[in-house]
């Protein structure tokens, strides 16, 4: 018999918008300490510097703005889980739009508070079905926002990572909807039985093609916590370097997915 079909995995909407919306507040909350020898500064993120970073943010958010925009598309083509693989496309793209917005708006808080207040419009506005056209493909509004929350988690750490003592908060929301979705990510990526990959408290997922154990301690267990997780899935550190830090603990023959990794750059 063919094992049965795994369920999508589906999150609360208005949880999720409110994780969106809170991580927002805490990149704004954090931008108004920064001076501007620490907005000229470098990020991990190639030559950006943390005005560009801070830019993308707010890119990031309003391409909710500029979906809305659009004309509804006629049928969803894009699952949730499959977005992070669709985000190098738009790669170049990215770094351009980032460049011109971070060199057009002098005022980034303004330019953050602005973004907020024009989501939350939007959001009162819009049900969560109404389907967007994005640039990795057609999908509801309250999935697109999981997606956001993703970003604002993963660029957060990219911000405390270029600014040492900033310590911008993570939403406890955001942080389980990134840690989730890049956990299924995985899945999808390496369907299988045979290893399981826990974030705690947020995710556990079985992975990767062999034997499927169906009792007690499975033999290949994969261990870590959510922000490693999530610098594992981005590319932000490597399997190698998490794994000899003891950020992650591996055992079984089939615990290695350092070949899997990045998910999404």
């Amino acid at each position: 018999m063919p094992p049965a079909k795994k369920r999508a995995r589906s999150y609360d909407p208005v949880r999720t918008r409110a994780a969106v919306l809170a991580q927002l507040g805490h990149v704004r909350q954090g931008l108004r300490g920064l001076g501007a020898e620490q907005l000229g500064g470098p990020t991990r993120l190639g030559e950006w510097t943390v005005r560009d970073l801070i830019a993308h943010i707010g890119m990031a958010v309003t391409a909710v703005h500029r979906a809305l925009d659009r004309p509804a598309p006629p049928k969803q083509d894009l699952a949730v889980v499959q977005w992070p693989f669709a985000t190098s496309a738009s790669a170049c793209a990215i770094d351009e739009f980032t460049r011109g917005l971070a060199a057009g708006h002098l005022d980034l808080d303004a330019c953050l508070t602005d973004v907020d207040a024009s989501l939350r419009t939007l959001l009162d506005e819009h049900p969560g079905s109404r389907l967007l056209e994005t640039d990795a493909g057609a999908l509801p509004l309250d999935d697109y926002l999981v997606t956001r929350a993703v970003e604002l988690v993963v660029h957060t750490d990219d911000l405390n990572a270029a600014v040492p003592g900033l310590q911008v908060p993570y939403d406890r929301q955001a942080l389980a909807a990134a840690t989730r979705l890049l956990a299924d990510a995985l899945a999808v990526k390496a369907p299988g039985g045979s290893t399981e990959v826990r974030v705690p408290p947020y995710a556990v997922v079985q992975c990767v093609e062999g034997p499927r154990h169906t009792r007690g301690t499975p033999p290949n267990v994969v261990e870590t916590d959510p922000l490693t997780w999530i610098r594992l899935a981005t590319g932000r550190v490597s399997w190698k370097d998490a794994v000899e830090e003891a950020k992650v603990s591996a055992s079984g023959e089939r615990a290695d997915i350092g070949s899997l990794l990045p998910l999404m750059p």
